[in-house]
């Protein structure tokens, strides 16, 4: 008789993930807290974030709600933003023009409901560089990445705006470094230091 070997889903299931496997199998009891993504079946996990990733992300989120929720758009933090069954992502901010209907869409959200998803990393968590987050945006129907980009030493902070639904693929509209100000009419009005981005 054969050793029985216990079911691990993340060996598995490898190339094979949806979103209903993830459902059921995810999270992994050991990487509860990770960012759990997945292109072409594949899971991509990453680690945890550092306490400035954080604090940009949430201070980000506070800095352009006013202007997305005038012009009607949500800013959230994570969700799945979802592009087929077998491709999903989760922006660290994401910001939609229409809100989830169902159970399915608030658990799987769209990315045809997404105005602007934006990606916070810091040069010792640079993240998964096989993601490509501005590729996978742009083949969901997302018009507009936002890349957040964080050093310690020295502190400064570079975002850039890419608009993903311009003929030739992701172009820069607008960059700023610590120190300048970030601006653009849109999506929506965007006017802040990335400064203001760091504790």
């Amino acid at each position: 008789m054969l050793p029985s070997q216990e079911f691990d889903p993340l060996v598995e299931l490898s190339g094979c993930w949806t979103t209903a496997l993830a459902e059921r199998y995810l999270p992994v009891r050991e990487l509860a807290g990770a960012r759990h993504e997945c292109v072409a079946g594949r899971l991509v996990i990453s680690p945890f974030l550092r306490a400035s990733e954080s604090f940009a992300m949430v201070s980000l989120g506070c800095l352009l709600a006013p202007a997305a929720e005038a012009a009607g758009r949500h800013v959230l933090g994570r969700v799945n933003l979802t592009v087929s069954p077998g491709l999903w992502i989760q922006p660290d901010v994401t910001v939609l023009h229409t809100l989830p209907a169902t159970d399915e869409e608030d658990r799987w959200v769209p990315a045809g409901h997404c105005e602007l998803a934006v990606e916070v990393s810091s040069d010792d968590n640079p993240g998964p560089a096989a993601m490509d987050r501005p590729r996978r945006c742009a083949e969901g129907g997302v018009p507009w990445f936002m890349r957040v980009r964080l050093t310690r030493d020295p502190a400064r902070v570079d975002v850039r705006l890419l608009a993903l639904h311009r003929p030739g693929g992701p172009d820069t509209v607008a960059r700023a470094v610590s120190g300048e100000r970030l601006r653009a009419d849109a999506p929506f009005p965007i006017d802040f230091d990335p400064a203001e981005l760091l504790p």
